[in-house]
């Protein structure tokens, strides 16, 4: 090789260095950039996420006032209603099964007459020989029908 051409790969290879840096300098610059729009847009997000829970949150507190003033009518006006039918002589019956159950077990209900009721205790020992489960059954059916006390 002769002086020229290495006075030439000398330059080139000079300006491939320089070249390289401007390269490392760019890429630096860009991840920068990167770090700073990542930024950028996780605070968007934030901020976004934040106004549709505010808004959501508003929309289901509205819900549940809502559906709190419903349930306080319907229990004024169950109330109500259930008074009124404790007050007046209705019907008391109950299912055929559930009497012929009783009966087997030696309870026999006359719900002609008007009033007639059942003392818890009596029912326990006519049921005693029933499972737990039946018992209940048995005592939450014949309160519906207003004829245990």
């Amino acid at each position: 090789m002769n002086d020229r051409q290495v006075v030439d790969l000398m330059e080139t290879a000079e300006r491939l260095e320089s070249v390289a840096e401007a390269l490392e300098q760019a890429a630096e610059r860009l991840a920068e950039r990167q770090v700073a729009l990542s930024a950028e847009a996780e605070e968007r997000v934030g901020r976004i996420v934040a106004t549709v829970e505010s808004a959501r949150e508003a929309e289901l507190e509205r819900k549940l006032a809502e559906a709190e003033a419903r349930l306080a009518a319907v229990m004024a006006s169950g109330a109500s209603a259930s008074v009124a039918q404790h007050q007046s002589a209705g019907r008391k019956t109950i299912s055929a099964s559930m009497t012929s159950m009783l009966a087997k077990q030696g309870v026999m209900l006359d719900l002609g007459a008007a009033g007639t009721s059942i003392e818890a205790g009596s029912l326990d020992a006519a049921l005693s020989s029933l499972s737990i489960e039946q018992r209940i059954a048995v005592k939450s059916e014949l309160r519906r029908a207003g004829v245990l006390a």
